[in-house]
């Protein structure tokens, strides 16, 4: 089986065609997408490994170009780069798998067994939901802003959005409040063949239930007190596009038989009529209960459950994910509009710690009123003053003086679930670039997007002995 791995750095060619050519794959390599195109043209490829960065063209140009002339040929996207937001625009256009880099050989090893397994369904993800062409040519791609992170929970989230906007799927999002729901929710939408009709969000608990349906399928003139003309209700005003349904097992028995209906027949019925409207929408529901206990204890009625959740997407909660919580901060920072248009702020690693320390129950929604409120009272820093009291006086973390002696590298799975200082993840991320890349102090420069000099400084500060490093990729021992 042939396998191509394009990507402007000569070491992560050589990594990851090493890994390959020792599985039985026969790898060629391509530094820019002009070649990896020509190669396109002249062999049958059963994997590709591509770089989202190549210079004028982009590895999703290569993406789609592979899928539109080999939609038999699974690619992998890398990036040293991006967000998750980028593993959703990649399993939308029916990329098998998008990672960050450095990355873990075994992964790659992992990946291509599973080509060769043949564990994937043609032209679709893990789960077979998503990407084929005819879906693909009708998406719209835009910047989703407040879908940042890059942990992997959240990677994993987004690749199964992008595999699900493709279809025309009910789907389910579960989470507690504040994980952004209909955030996911808009994501979707954007990303579905939809994209340009309606996205139309209702939040079921804010409605009294004796006004969901008129608010929902709209009414006749005269059939209730104050009806006094007829009225489209919102799944009217949605024909075409999506409803998103928040909060959807906060509605009452008898809400959840007539939506039931309308699910099933795609029609919906205004209160007071007899006249049955034909409706075309997507639904996609979110909740921040357990449905299934809901269903179990007689709360929710199992049939509509059924229906919900033909795919259903867990968000984990903040605390679950602590990668994302800088780049969190550093985004809502961002959006905050300073007095005079001053330059934007940042953070002293002080209050870094403690954004990290924190266990946000509240979640994103927390954190994002916690940096807004911070930005606004700080000078051009952000300080743990300046932060609400309830995260300086946290208590869920270790002290500092636990965390001064860093973890060996035999630690580093268990280090990482635990709450550390910056500089020691520091230390555990350089030291790990530096082993994937076997010492080659240029090829983990350009990993970590630093200058060599900056490395250097970071090596000697975190006495780290790797070895110097002669711009050339050592070998692993075997």
């Amino acid at each position: 089986m042939k396998a191509l791995v394009v990507d402007d750095e000569a070491v992560i060619r050589d990594i990851v065609g090493d890994v390959l050519r020792a599985d039985g794959w026969t790898v060629s390599e391509a530094d820019t997408a002009e070649r990896a195109f020509e190669l396109l043209s002249a062999e049958e490829w059963s994997l590709v490994f591509c770089d989202v960065v190549l210079g004028g063209e982009d590895g999703f140009s290569v993406l789609r170009r592979f899928k539109e002339e080999q939609p038999d040929a699974q690619i992998v996207l890398m990036t040293g780069h991006g967000s998750a937001v980028g593993a959703l625009d990649a399993a939308a256009l029916g990329a098998y798998d998008y990672l960050f880099k450095p990355f873990n050989v075994k992964h790659i090893l992992s990946l291509a067994q599973s080509v060769r397994a043949g564990r994937m369904e043609k032209g679709a993800g893990t789960d077979g939901a998503g990407g084929g062409d005819d879906g693909a040519s009708a998406l719209v791609y835009k910047s989703d802003i407040d879908l940042v992170g890059r942990s992997d929970a959240f990677v994993q989230v987004m690749k199964l959005v992008g595999r699900v906007a493709v279809t025309n799927l009910p789907v389910l999002i579960t989470g507690e409040s504040g994980t952004g729901k209909e955030v996911v929710a808009r994501a979707i939408h954007r990303r579905s063949p939809r994209a340009g009709e309606p996205f139309v969000a209702v939040n079921c608990g804010a409605i009294p239930a004796e006004l969901i349906e008129s608010e929902l399928f709209g009414h006749v003139r005269g059939s209730f007190t104050g009806a006094t003309v007829d009225r489209r209700g919102l799944w009217e005003e949605a024909d075409g596009g999506t409803v998103f349904l928040d909060e959807i097992t906060e509605t009452t028995a008898a809400f959840q038989v007539k939506l039931l209906r309308t699910l099933q027949e795609g029609e919906i019925r205004r209160v007071g009529s007899n006249r049955l409207v034909h409706v075309n929408v997507r639904v996609i529901a979110a909740t921040n209960r357990d449905a299934e206990q809901e269903q179990r204890e007689g709360r929710f009625r199992q049939d509509l459950l059924y229906r919900l959740n033909a795919v259903t997407i867990h968000l984990p909660p903040l605390r679950e994910r602590r990668e994302d919580i800088l780049p969190l901060a550093q985004h809502f920072a961002a959006k905050v509009v300073r007095p005079g248009g001053t330059a934007p702020v940042s953070f002293s690693q002080e209050a870094l710690q403690l954004l990290e320390q924190y266990s946000w129950p509240g979640n994103i929604r927390e954190l994002e009123n916690a940096v807004v409120r911070a930005v606004a009272l700080c000078d051009r820093i952000v300080r743990p003053e300046d932060l609400p009291e309830r995260i300086r006086n946290c208590t869920d973390h270790k002290p500092q003086a636990a965390a001064e002696t860093a973890p060996t590298p035999s630690q580093h799975a268990s280090a990482e679930e635990q709450l550390l200082p910056l500089a020691v993840v520091e230390r555990l991320h350089v030291e790990r670039v530096l082993t994937a890349t076997g010492g080659n102090k240029q090829a983990a420069a350009r990993l970590l997007g630093i200058d060599r000099t900056t490395l250097q400084r970071m090596v000697k500060r975190h006495q780290l002995n790797n070895g110097e490093g002669d711009g050339h990729a050592h070998k692993p021992q075997k």
